[in-house]
């Protein structure tokens, strides 16, 4: 989330985000509950103040040894006198407790509603943002990669693997319904041997491989910003307020929340291979043909968690893009990197990167990578902190980005590197993933 103290001092350009974002949020609600919170503290400060120091004279009036008592009756004071002056305290205590009382109550209501609301202001995007609609309104950075040029009429990805025996969606719809499937065979390899590949590419760049939970608590999915807005998309085990993950950059985020770590040891670069699991509320069109838009997938997915430096995120930003596009390369894939607009950016992303790959069979390049950058947002509402030299508690920064998911990138994949007999070649890279095949033929 943001800093109430960045909201009310850019209260224009935070209004603007919520425009450019195409997210509702009642930002004037919370300025006025932000106003009423603050006057109920100052006022809660007053009155515990003046408790803290009422109680002691109510003793000491009460006490005739006490030098403020010794003091009184010096000055002419009765004994009767002082009882009543006691008596008049213990009665203000007894209002200052009944409205302590007061303001507790409904400083814990207003709180609760300011939480609420602060889950709901959206991040304002980087000045280097494409303000727009919708991913129509992404803007193209650079191409690489050639499209095909076929001597024959192509296949797509789905008559291509079933007729390889490497598909069966039929089946898997009998099993769990629509938008699943079953991998066999040489399907099977593939999958595991790009995942693989990936995997190992993230180590040897020198991320730690975790392997973590995919059915989180559901703090953590609002940690990362996936909650509030995001529950029809996730599947949710609402009896145990558990989740799965639609991504490991949800567990990966999260590992380190409410801890405070070292800025020496910073950055933490994280990398995991885990099933992932998404309702795709509202999906429909060429989406849902074949393997594109499914409900569980795998995917190789890396986190940088780093100091609060703008330009160094920025330089973590272009690195875990260098990676996605290094696999991209070894897959002998075209591809193109966008810049994705304000109305396709999510609450707390402030810039946002898209792999497309292309594919022939949709005649266009569809996405299978993002990298974002979020700055504080993430790690404000995980409690994630670093101590800097100077021993000063900071809010980390964090970064994610797809190394690769399968089986979407199967799609080009087949697709792309089909032969005019139906076989499927395979990239030189991954090869010793399996067994040293360099063709798949129909699987016996």
């Amino acid at each position: 989330m943001l800093d109430i103290k960045f909201i009310r001092e850019h209260i224009d350009e935070v209004r603007q985000a919520a425009i450019d974002k195409h997210m509702a949020c009642s930002l004037d609600e919370l300025i006025e509950v932000d106003q009423r919170r603050r006057k109920i503290q100052q006022e809660l400060d007053g009155l515990r103040c003046e408790q803290n120091e009422t109680g002691p004279k109510i003793a000491l009036y009460r006490n005739p040894k006490s030098k403020l008592y010794q003091q009184a009756v010096a000055k002419g004071e009765t004994p009767q006198a002082l009882a009543a002056e006691a008596q008049k305290l213990v009665e203000q205590m007894s209002s200052i407790k009944t409205r302590i009382k007061q303001l507790e109550d409904e400083d814990r209501q207003i709180q609760q509603r300011f939480d609420q609301l602060m889950l709901t202001i959206p991040q304002p995007p980087d000045p280097g943002v494409p303000v727009g609609e919708t991913d129509a309104d992404n803007v193209e950075i650079r191409r690489v990669g050639k499209q095909p040029d076929f001597a024959f009429e192509p296949k797509d990805h789905v008559q291509l693997a079933t007729a390889l025996g490497m598909l069966d969606i039929e089946r898997g719809v009998k099993l769990a319904g629509t938008r699943n499937y079953v991998l066999r065979g040489r399907g099977v390899q593939l999958h595991h041997a790009v995942l693989r590949l990936a995997l190992d590419m993230m180590i040897e760049r020198g991320f730690e491989p975790l392997h973590i939970p995919v059915l989180v608590r559901d703090a953590m999915m609002y940690g990362t910003g996936y909650y509030p807005g995001g529950e029809e998309q996730a599947y949710r085990c609402e009896r145990d307020e558990l989740s799965l993950v639609g991504t490991a950059e949800v567990s990966l985020t999260a590992y380190h929340c409410d801890e405070i770590l070292d800025e020496g040891a910073l950055p933490r670069k994280y990398a995991a291979l885990s099933p992932c699991f998404r309702r795709e509320a509202g999906a429909a069109g060429k989406d849902t043909y074949g393997l594109y838009r499914i409900h569980i997938f795998d995917k190789v997915e890396q986190v940088i968690v780093c100091r609060d430096d703008r330009e160094v995120s920025i330089e973590h930003h272009e690195e875990i893009l260098a990676n996605a596009e290094a696999v991209m390369r070894k897959l002998e894939l075209p591809y193109r990197v966008v810049n994705v607009c304000t109305g396709d950016l999510g609450i707390g992303q402030v810039q946002k990167f898209d792999i497309e790959t292309w594919m022939p069979s949709r005649n266009a390049y569809g996405e299978t990578h993002s990298a974002s950058r979020f700055y504080e947002f993430q790690a404000r509402r995980l409690n994630l902190r670093y101590r800097d030299g100077q021993r000063k508690v900071r809010f980390c920064h964090t970064l994610n980005n797809t190394v690769i998911a399968s089986p979407r990138i199967l799609i080009p994949l087949i697709e792309m590197h089909q032969q005019a007999d139906g076989s499927v070649s395979i990239p030189q890279a991954l090869r010793p993933y399996m067994g040293g095949l360099d063709r798949i033929q129909p699987y016996l």
